[in-house]
Parts: structure tokens; C-alpha cells; sequence
């Protein structure tokens, strides 16, 4: 017989008739009728959520008289929500609303329950009788609680100890344990995403959950993964969340649209609030490397709040939220504008002779070297490509000293994850050293002439003189001692091959001619780590003019300049002459009048004597 409290110590004779009985009974989804206590024991509960997603979600049903009851939210309420979420093992509750989990199926529950909150279990809780006798469809206590897990011990509620609770809080043993189950805890936990993934040893043994991480990355949540080991751990998983910024619908965990968590609700950012400084902060935040893209409508349209402030980073703080913010002069962000971020993956190369050679590492937290005794092409590979080093040539093993390191896991790996995500630590005294193929920086390609002959246009390229001597050099920054130059031409298949003397070489081209028009490459290659390597430089394009043509367009253009002045000069005057003839008429007439007025006052004066 049961107790109030719904659940007792069961019998093994109890639990397998319970078996049977569940075998001819429809089963719900991850419905919670059986747990274990801290001594393994089973236990048996009075109520359980069913059509949920996991153990702690689902439409809420009480068991009485055998048989199972659906609640009406009506006759529920958050204290009631509380003590139904302890009483499943699962954390505080997130969501109560009704017709969240399907339609009701099993009968009505016919009480009011009155919980102070503080109670065990549910059936401990006063109870009354309903004023309704039916429920509304779709008003069926629907229950939501968070997943029993937390951090201890660290900073804050997104760092420290991971545990997790069925029956006890326990901590997580550290076996098989990567960065994707660790973005797994950070997302039950609120906290944004995961930003390192260790162990923390201590000096006696306890007892452990272990998770499988097979059971977490197919979907399932850590409660439903844990299991009690007979074993005692010494060795516990500590991890870092984010707490207060995530990159969201990424391909990767440094990929995605940027949201920021702010008095419990996440909000995406505007790209217009948001610079290349804030986005360095925000990657070194999530523990990714620098930011590398930063464009809207890269993951999405906005589903989240849009974040009111303006963010005003130096590019030196260690967290978003430390950067000082001003009002938005926004109030809406346009469609496909917030902030889409990628950031580098936190991989290198060191030791090396170039940053595509040396030995592997890998950061969450601090940088270690990489072990892995499965090593294959396909992680030689990954690792290449997240340097943007091209392909991998060849990998090894170094033996130093005993140091910790991050051993791969190899079968995450091949599923396409990121190395971050595949690590997990350890400690080794081999680690990795690996070549890629893109080790060579471009080379320089230039043209000089020894009579000033060459000029470069905006357009077509450089120009020589025709019968001038030109030099084409190629050089390239200081790598690695030899090797060699080679100067392709597009307009000949015959290849021009010189030493590189000092990282360069000189390619003398004595009296230019119009066959020496074309585009020009230098091809540096060296031989090292026992292989071939190249690098080709930007084209050059070169035009080879004739000083004759332009001594003869220069005359045809001055005795053309001649010929118009000519004819300038010419219209002029004849203009001029035109419309000096009437001019000179009068003038001659006003002359000639003078001149007989002149002759013809003393005629006059006599006239005028002879008639006296």
C-alpha cells in the first residue's frame, strides 16, 4: 500500500508486477514513475509529466486509486509547480501553462490542490474540492521545470563544479566528457555558451554521475544520461559558461547570431550598435580566436528582443557587458541586420618554422598541446583546415616531458566537429607535430627600368619604353634559406628559373619589344620538411610602348595645331577687313569736306570784296 507522500520503498515483487502492468498500458513519453535514491534504491512517485521532451517537462498527471488523473490548471498554481518539480528530482519551475503537451487523455483530477511550496511531494499538499466539474480543452496543467543541474563552487552561477541531482546532487565524472556536452549543460543552465571544459582533481574520491556522451549528443538531456557508478572519482568536471552572450544558429560553437542576456531574456544585437573592437571582446569572451567575419543575415532572421544600447568597446575588456553602452538611436532593426559573428577556431601551431608547422594545440582556458593514439589523416586534416593552412603534408610524435594536454576524441572528430568540441584532458608524454601544405607567404613581383622607362597606369598596368632595358624582381619575405624563382610569362611557354640569392631574384630584359607584352607571375619554391612547396605572386601586367609613334603623333599633332591657328588667324583679319571700308569712306568724306571748306573760304572772302 502506498503512503500519502506517493512513494515508499518498493519490493522487488512490487516493481516487477509494476512492469507487467505498464506492458499492457499505453506508455507517454519520458514520463517519470520510477527514480533511484541515493542508495540506489527504487522509488516510486504519485505524479509524473508526460509528451514532454525530457523527464522534467510535461502535461502534469496524479495518481490515486491506481489510476492516473490529468489536473486543470485552474486548480494549480506556482507553489504547486514547485513542490511538483522537487518531487520529480528536476530543478525550479520554468513554464505553467496549459495545452503545452497535447489534450487531456486520462480523466479529471476533482481537487483543488493548496501547496504551500514547501511541501515534498504533491499529495502532502491540503487539498479542496474543485468548483469545476470538467476542464476546458486545452487547460490541462502543462509543466515545464528546469533540469537538475548546476555549477558549484566557482565564480558565479555559470562556473564552477558541474552536478547533477536524481535522488542526491552529485558531481560528473570527467570520463568521455568534450566541449559539446559541456554547450549541452550551458544551454539547460541559461548561461550562454560553453567556454572551457576541465577537470579538477580532489585529493579523496566521492561519489559520481557518469554521463554518456553518445546519450546527450543524440538529444537527450544530462539527467536522462546520468547513471551511478559503483566506482569512486577523484576526477570531476569544472566548467565556464558564458553567462551573458551566445552565438546562436552557428555551424560551429564560434559561429552564429550574437544575442546578450540582460534581467533573465536574451536580445539579439543590431549590426549598426556593433564594431569590429566589440566583436574581439565578444570573442574572447566565448574563448574562440579573433573575430574573422562580421555581417547581418548571416544566421537568420531575429527571433529574440532587439538590444536597445549601443556598444562602445575598446577591444581590451574581458566580457561584453564591461564595455560602456549608449542609447541606441535606434528603436527597430531592419530585417537581416543583426549581428552575425564568426570568430577563429582557438587552434595553433607553435615550434614551427611558420605558423602552418609545429606542434598542435588546443584552447579552453589555457593553451595545451594535443594528444590523440588514434591520430589519423581526416584530424591532420580538420586541424589544417582550421588553421587556413591548406591540406595536411605530415604529422608525428614529439616526447617531452610529462605535461597535461587535451587528448582528441577521435569518433567526434569524424563526425565533423571542431577540435575544441572533440577534447577532452589528459595527460601524456607524446604530443602532436604537424606540417600543412600552405606554409609559403605570396612573393613580390616588381619591374624597374634602367632608363626610367617605366611608368604604372591605373589601368593598363605598367608601361616600358620600346629599346629600353627592364627588370622583372621577385623576392619574398625571409622563411626559409634556397630555394627558387621562377618567372612565368603568359604570351611564351618558356619558363625563366633563377636561385633565390638573399629571398629574391633579378630577371634582366634587355631592349623591349612588343613580344615582351603580357602578365608576368613569380613561382617561389623550396624544399623543406622533406617536401616540395610553392607560392605564386599577383600578376603583373606589362604594355611596351614605341617612342616613334609618339614623336609621329606629337608632329602630326603640331601641324595640326598649326594648320587651325593658320585658319584662326586668318578669319580674323579677313573679318577685320570687312568691316574697316565703310570706316575709312567716311573718314575720307569728312576729309575731303574740309579740304574744300578749306579752299573755298578765301574764294568767298573775295566774292564778297568784288561786291564792295
Amino acid at each position: 500500500m502506498e503512503s500519502k507522500r506517493g512513494y515508499g520503498r518498493a519490493t522487488p515483487c512490487c516493481f516487477f508486477r509494476l512492469c507487467l502492468t505498464r506492458l499492457h498500458e499505453p506508455r507517454p513519453n519520458h514520463q517519470r514513475l520510477l527514480s533511484r535514491a541515493p542508495g540506489g534504491d527504487l522509488l516510486r512517485y504519485s505524479v509524473r509529466l508526460v509528451d514532454g521532451t525530457s523527464l522534467c517537462s510535461g502535461r502534469l498527471e496524479v495518481k490515486s486509486e491506481q489510476s492516473w488523473s490529468s489536473v486543470c490548471e485552474a486548480d494549480f498554481d506556482q507553489q504547486d509547480a514547485e513542490v511538483v518539480c522537487r518531487e520529480l528530482s528536476c530543478g525550479a519551475p520554468s513554464v505553467l501553462q496549459g495545452a503545452l503537451y497535447g489534450e487531456v487523455e486520462a480523466s479529471m483530477w476533482t481537487k483543488e490542490f493548496q501547496c504551500g511550496g514547501h511541501e515534498s511531494a504533491l499529495l502532502d499538499c491540503g487539498r479542496s474540492d474543485s468548483a469545476r466539474s470538467t476542464c476546458s480543452p486545452g487547460k490541462a496543467v502543462g509543466l515545464t521545470c528546469s533540469e537538475p543541474v548546476r555549477l558549484v563552487g566557482g565564480a558565479s552561477r555559470c562556473a564552477g563544479t558541474l552536478e547533477v541531482k536524481l535522488g542526491e546532487w552529485r558531481p560528473v565524472d570527467d570520463s568521455d566528457w568534450t566541449m559539446k556536452e559541456a554547450a549541452v549543460a550551458c544551454r539547460v543552465l541559461d548561461c550562454g555558451s560553453a567556454v572551457s571544459s576541465g577537470i579538477r582533481n580532489e585529493p579523496s574520491k566521492r561519489s559520481v554521475w557518469r554521463i554518456k556522451p553518445d546519450c546527450v549528443q543524440s538529444g537527450s538531456s544530462l539527467r536522462d544520461c546520468a547513471s551511478s557508478s559503483s566506482s569512486r572519482s577523484s576526477s570531476i568536471i569544472e566548467l565556464t559558461c558564458s553567462d551573458s552572450v551566445r552565438l546562436v544558429n552557428g555551424t560551429k560553437p564560434c559561429s552564429g547570431r550574437l544575442e546578450v542576456k540582460s534581467e533573465q531574456s536574451w536580445s539579439s544585437v543590431c549590426e549598426a550598435d556593433f564594431d569590429q573592437q566589440d566583436a574581439e571582446v565578444v570573442c574572447r569572451e566565448l574563448g574562440c580566436g579573433a573575430p574573422s567575419v562580421l555581417q547581418g543575415a548571416l544566421y537568420g532572421e531575429v527571433e529574440a528582443p532587439m538590444w536597445t544600447k549601443e556598444f562602445q568597446c575598446g577591444g581590451h575588456e574581458s566580457a561584453l557587458l564591461d564595455c560602456g553602452r549608449s542609447d541606441s538611436a535606434r528603436s527597430t532593426c531592419s530585417p537581416g541586420k543583426a549581428v552575425g559573428l564568426t570568430c577563429s577556431e582557438p587552434v595553433r601551431l607553435v615550434g614551427g618554422a611558420s605558423r602552418c608547422a609545429g606542434t598542435l594545440e588546443v584552447k579552453q582556458e589555457e593553451w595545451r598541446p594535443v594528444w590523440d593514439y588514434y591520430w589519423s589523416p581526416k584530424i591532420a586534416a580538420v586541424a589544417c583546415t582550421e588553421l587556413d593552412c591548406g591540406s595536411a603534408v605530415s604529422s608525428g610524435n614529439r616526447e617531452p616531458s610529462d605535461r597535461s594536454v587535451w587528448e582528441i576524441d577521435h569518433d567526434c572528430v569524424e563526425s565533423g566537429s571542431t577540435l575544441r568540441d572533440c577534447v577532452s584532458s589528459g595527460s601524456s608524454s607524446s604530443i602532436m607535430e604537424l606540417t600543412c601544405s600552405d606554409l609559403l607567404l605570396q612573393p613580390i613581383i616588381s619591374v624597374s627600368s634602367t632608363m626610367d622607362g617605366v611608368s604604372e597606369a591605373q589601368q593598363q598596368g605598367f608601361l616600358v619604353r620600346r629599346g629600353s632595358d627592364f627588370t622583372i624582381s621577385c623576392s619574398v619575405q625571409p622563411q626559409y634559406p634556397g630555394g627558387s624563382f621562377q618567372l612565368t610569362f603568359t604570351n611564351t611557354a618558356h619558363n625563366y628559373i633563377q636561385p633565390a640569392v638573399n629571398h629574391s631574384a633579378d630577371f634582366l630584359f634587355p631592349a623591349a619589344d612588343p613580344a615582351h607584352q603580357g602578365s608576368y607571375s613569380c613561382v617561389y619554391s623550396v624544399y623543406v620538411f622533406s617536401h616540395n612547396f610553392s607560392s605564386e605572386s599577383r600578376l603583373l601586367s606589362l604594355t611596351v610602348t614605341d617612342p616613334t609613334v609618339h614623336i609621329i603623333r606629337l608632329v602630326v599633332l603640331l601641324v595640326t595645331l598649326l594648320l587651325v591657328v593658320a585658319v584662326v588667324v586668318f578669319i580674323l583679319k579677313a573679318s577685320r577687313g570687312q568691316k574697316s571700308g565703310p570706316q575709312e569712306n567716311i573718314q575720307l568724306d569728312y576729309y575731303n569736306l574740309g579740304v574744300s571748306r578749306a579752299e573755298g573760304e578765301p574764294a568767298e572772302e573775295e566774292g564778297a570784296q568784288g561786291a564792295e
